[in-house]
């Protein structure tokens, strides 16, 4: 078991995003903003969901750790700390799934 935790890589994330180094993949997606950087967890996400349900637990681990990657670089971009989705995350574990659920806020397409 690896002590490596999501606040590690959101620290490495940052320290990338303001290194300017060229060879750097997350200062590259910095350069390219959000939008560039949405779609690649986009894609990420799709990749997860296939390996999921068509390859074996060794890519499910990879495309997995990809999509978190893709998405610390996205809550960095969008200056969102990864303390902030955890806080919403044990405000939710709070109650069960479906009470939690159905006190969100209705969404258009709801």
């Amino acid at each position: 078991m690896s002590d490596f935790t999501l606040e590690d890589l959101e620290t490495i994330v940052a320290a990338r995003s303001r290194s300017g180094d060229a060879a750097s993949y997350t200062a590259t997606l910095m350069r390219k903003g959000i939008g560039h950087t949405a779609k690649k967890l986009g894609e990420e996400a799709v990749e997860t969901i296939i390996a999921a349900t068509s390859e074996d637990a060794a890519r499910l681990t990879s495309e997995s750790a990809d999509l978190l990657y893709h998405l610390l670089v996205l809550l960095h971009l969008k200056q969102v700390p990864l303390s902030a989705v955890m806080a919403e995350l044990a405000r939710r574990t709070a109650q069960t799934g479906l009470e939690e659920k159905a006190g969100r806020p209705k969404q258009a397409g709801d």
